[in-house]
């Protein structure tokens, strides 16, 4: 079986590792927490990094530092992970949702205007599965307005926008370092944010808001979601590496491009736009209309011939925890439900291998060939 994905960790993991075991920093004390945090802050170009257990963890620690009215309002892609939503609901703020726009596949700029309020506080900004948001219009919009951007740039760790890496947008920005990132350090997530009283609030809320004289003292409630030192040794090994695992990600995009060029069957993202090259976090397909069978089917099919494959995000708007609730009820949203009903992602982790590649390319081919035989 082809997995959809599998981490490469042959540069220096198993010699950090080696470190902490040898050392006995294996805790959330070490470092690597901080060699690793540093690194980050240095790749965004950012003044602070703040490592934490999980992306989830970043965001929802980055909405609680942020520390908004109750009631404030989030505008926000319905098409995303889960973790944002969740974020902005603990922190008592009400999310707003906007579409995706059909050629990027991200949050849809245009659609701002429309669902400002006298409410509206933050724009989260979600990069979404390859290119950034077009952020221009977002960014004169929030400046416009008064309204503070959080960027959840989990899935794009190296990726630039003009020229300015994703998470030097917002007032503060997260990411995720689960083992299907760009950089993994098993599970992990970092903030990132150039201000100093943010970072600090961070750092006080990862760490159940012990007291710097009194340990077990607490003036506020926060959470243990602190990373260990051993995960941040893997992190920052992969750190190291990350100007070839885009190299990677990007000739594995390539490779499939050329593949499919001209297949009617299927829609993927551009391998380029005027601001930004597509990284590939994950490569994509959309099914065509003319197609039969849904994307279910074409997973199921893939995985009888020995591929893994993974759906696309289910928007918002969609799920059944907030549908009960009565969230989002009188909202449509057509191009993320479309992503939802028609879109997979292929194998494309940075250990998969040529010769996978060409197998997973065969089964796609042989699964499209076999529908217009029919």
């Amino acid at each position: 079986m082809i997995p959809v994905n599998e981490p490469l960790l042959v540069g220096n993991e198993a010699k950090y590792l080696q470190d902490c075991i040898q050392t006995g920093w294996i805790s959330s004390e070490g470092p690597f927490i901080k060699r690793m945090e540093d690194e980050f802050a240095k790749v965004t170009r950012r003044k602070y990094g703040i490592a934490v257990c999980n992306g989830t963890a970043a965001l929802v620690t980055a909405f609680q530092a942020l520390d908004l009215p109750r009631g404030s309002e989030v505008i926000m892609p319905t098409f995303c992970i889960i973790s944002c939503a969740i974020a902005v609901l603990q922190a008592g703020l009400v999310p707003v949702l906007i579409d995706s726009e059909p050629h990027t596949w991200n949050m849809n700029p245009r659609e701002l205007e429309s669902k400002l309020t006298k409410k509206t506080k933050v724009i989260l900004v979600v990069h979404t599965y390859g290119h950034p948001v077009l952020m221009d219009p977002v960014l004169e919009f929030a400046k416009r307005n008064n309204l503070l951007i959080v960027e959840d740039a989990a899935e794009m760790l190296g990726q630039e926008y003009k020229g300015q890496p994703c998470g030097n947008f917002g007032v503060i920005s997260c990411f995720s370092m689960y083992a299907n990132k760009i950089v993994t350090s098993g599970e992990g997530g970092m903030i990132v944010t150039d201000d100093e009283n943010l970072a600090q609030k961070c750092s006080d809320l990862r760490n159940l808001c012990f007291q710097p004289k009194r340990r077990f003292l607490h003036k506020e409630l926060g959470f243990n979601f602190r990373i260990t030192n051993l995960q941040a040794a893997v992190g920052l090994a992969q750190l190291e590496r990350l100007h070839d695992f885009k190299r990677i990600k990007r000739m594995m995009g390539e490779v499939y491009n050329q593949a499919f060029a001209g297949m009617a069957e299927i829609e993927v993202l551009p391998a380029r736009t005027s601001y930004s090259e597509n990284i590939y976090w994950v490569y994509g397909l959309l099914l065509s209309k003319s197609v039969p069978f849904g994307p279910e089917v074409m997973a199921t099919k893939l995985q009888s011939l020995g591929v893994s494959t993974r759906p696309f995000f289910v928007g918002m708007h969609q799920q059944p925890v907030f549908v009960k609730r009565g969230l989002f009820s009188n909202d449509t949203f057509s191009v993320a439900d479309r992503l939802t009903s028609r879109g997979l992602y292929l194998p494309s982790g940075l250990a998969l291998t040529e010769q996978q590649q060409q197998e997973v390319i065969a089964k796609v081919r042989q699964v499209f060939f076999a529908h217009v035989a029919n």
